[in-house]
C-alpha cells in the first residue's frame, strides 16, 4: 500500500489549522472512530460468545472467565507494536490493514462456536480476537498527531469513546440475537460484524491520510520507556481503562454466576455500564482540557473508591439493585477517568519540553514525539489491568463463589491510584520523575 501522504503538518500553527488542518484532522478522526469501534467490538466479542455457551459446551464459570482473559491479554500485548506501526506504515495504511485483519478472528469464531469444540480451540480463537484491542493504540497514536495540544483532550476522548462504544454495541447485538433467535445462534452476531469489518477497511482506504512528519523514531520509544512519567501514567491507566475493559468483559458472567441471571437477563443489563462509560469519555477529556487532567483524575479515583464500597456492600448483602447501581457508577467513572488520564499524557510531555527550555513548534514536536510513543506503552499496561480484573474475578469465584474478595482488591487499587495522582501531579511542590538521560539540571514539576 502506498497510501495518501501529507508532507506538511503543523497543527499548532493557527493559520494552518484554521485553513487546512481542522478539516483534514476531523475527517480522519471520525473515520478512525468507526475503525476503532469495530476493533473494540471484536476484542470484546467473547464477553458475548460466553453467554451463548450453555451446558452443552462443557465450560464452567472459571473456564469462561479465563477465556475472556485470553482476549484481554493478547489485546494488551499487541498495543505496543500497533503504536509504532503508525509511524512505520502510515496511519491510513495501518488502519486499512488492521481493520481487515479482524476478518480472521471473526471468521474463526464462526467456525468454532458450536458444542463439541475443544476448550483449547476456544482459547486459540479467543486469543485471535485480541488483535481488535491493538486498534485502539494505533488509532490513538494516529489521532494524537493530527490535533493541537489545546484540542487533544476532546479529540482523544471522542476517538476513544467512540471506540469504547464497540463494547456495549456488540453486547446489544448479542442481546438482540438471544431475545429473538435464542441462545443457540451465536453465528448471527458474527453475521452482523463480518460486513462491518469490510466496510471499516474500505472507509479507511478511501477517506484517511498518512502524515509524513510522523516517522518511526526508535529513540522516542527508548526515551519513553526510560521516563518515569510513562510508567506512572500506565499505573493510573490501569485504574481507569483497566477497570472499564475488565468490567466490560466480566459483567455478564458476574451477573450469571453470582446472581443467577439467565443469558437473556444478563445480556439485557450488561450493555448499560459500557454504554454510559463510553459516552462520557469525551466529557472526561473536555473537563481535563479546561481544569487539568490531574485534578479530574484525582477526584475520579476517589469517586471510584466510593462506588466500589457500594458494590462491596451489595455483594455481601446479595442485593442486585444496589449492586447494579454501584457497578454502573464504576463504568461511568472509569469512562470519565479514561478521558482525563489520556489527556494527561501529552500534557506531561509538553511540560517536560517547556522545562527543557523548548518553545513553540519545537516544544510541540517534542511533546508529540514522546507522547505518541508513551501512549502505546500506557495503553498496553492499561489493557493488562483488564486481564488482572478478570483473573481476580476468576480466583474469587473459584474460591468463595462470589466476587466480594475481588472488589476489595479493586478498592485498594483505587486508593493507591488516588495517592499516586495527588503525590506526583497535584501536590505543590512536587518533583516530577526525570529520564536518566535528561539534561535538566533540576527536577521539574509537570503541570497537567
Amino acid at each position: 500500500m502506498t497510501g495518501r501522504w501529507i508532507e506538511r503538518w503543523e497543527p499548532e500553527d493557527d493559520t494552518f489549522w484554521r485553513e487546512t488542518g481542522r478539516r483534514v484532522a476531523r475527517r480522519n478522526l471520525f473515520l478512525s472512530v468507526f475503525c476503532e469501534h469495530v476493533g473494540f467490538s471484536i476484542w470484546s466479542l467473547w464477553s458475548v460468545m460466553v453467554l451463548f455457551m450453555g451446558p452443552a459446551y462443557g465450560v464452567d464459570p472459571a473456564g469462561k472467565f479465563f477465556l475472556i482473559s485470553v482476549s484481554t491479554l493478547v489485546g494488551a500485548l499487541v498495543r505496543i507494536p500497533y503504536t509504532f506501526a503508525v509511524a512505520r506504515f502510515g496511519g491510513r495504511n495501518w488502519s486499512v490493514f488492521s481493520s481487515l485483519l479482524l476478518l480472521l478472528p471473526a471468521g474463526a469464531a464462526w467456525l468454532a462456536m458450536e458444542p463439541g469444540t475443544s476448550y483449547t480451540t476456544f482459547l486459540l480463537v479467543s486469543a485471535l480476537a485480541g488483535v481488535g484491542g491493538g486498534n485502539f493504540a494505533s488509532s490513538m497514536t494516529n489521532i494524537n498527531a493530527f490535533f493541537p495540544l489545546r484540542e487533544k483532550g476532546w479529540a482523544l476522548g471522542l476517538n476513544a469513546g467512540g471506540g469504547n462504544l464497540g463494547v456495549p454495541v456488540v453486547q446489544l447485538v448479542g442481546l438482540l440475537v438471544v431475545a429473538t433467535a435464542g441462545a443457540t445462534h451465536p453465528r448471527f452476531v458474527l453475521a452482523v460484524y463480518l460486513p462491518l469489518i469490510a466496510l471499516a477497511g474500505l472507509a479507511a482506504a478511501l477517506g484517511m491520510d498518512n502524515l509524513a512528519p510522523v516517522r518511526n523514531d526508535r529513540g522516542a520509544a527508548t526515551e519513553a520507556l526510560r521516563d518515569g512519567h510513562t510508567w506512572i501514567m500506565a499505573v493510573l491507566y490501569v485504574g481507569t481503562f483497566g477497570s472499564f475493559i475488565g468490567y466490560g468483559f466480566a459483567f455478564g458472567l458476574v451477573l450469571q454466576t453470582q446472581f443467577g441471571r439467565t443469558p437473556l437477563q444478563a445480556a439485557s443489563l450488561t450493555f448499560i455500564g459500557p454504554l454510559l462509560g463510553s459516552l462520557i469519555r469525551p466529557v472526561g477529556g473536555r473537563l481535563a482540557d479546561r481544569w487539568g487532567g490531574a485534578r479530574i483524575t484525582l477526584g475520579n479515583f476517589a469517586a471510584m473508591a466510593a462506588a466500589t464500597g457500594v458494590v462491596l456492600y451489595a455483594s455481601a448483602q446479595k442485593s442486585l439493585p444496589v449492586f447494579l447501581a454501584g457497578f454502573i457508577a464504576l463504568f461511568v467513572l472509569s469512562g470519565l477517568g479514561n478521558g482525563s488520564t489520556y489527556k494527561m499524557i501529552p500534557a506531561v510531555f509538553q511540560a517536560k519540553a517547556l522545562a527543557r527550555g523548548l518553545v513553540g513548534e519545537e516544544a510541540a514536536a517534542y511533546g508529540r514525539r514522546l507522547s505518541g510513543a508513551a501512549m502505546g506503552i500506557v495503553g498496553a499496561v492499561g489493557g493488562l489491568g483488564g486481564l488482572a480484573i478478570n483473573l481476580a474475578f476468576r480466583q474469587s469465584f473459584q474460591t468463595s463463589g462470589t466476587g466480594t474478595a475481588a472488589f476489595a482488591a479493586f478498592l485498594a487499587c483505587y486508593a493507591a491510584c488516588s495517592a499516586l495522582t495527588w503525590a506526583v501531579y497535584v501536590r505543590t511542590p512536587a518533583a516530577a520523575p526525570v529520564s536518566p538521560a535528561s539534561p535538566a539540571p533540576a527536577p521539574a514539576r509537570a503541570q497537567v
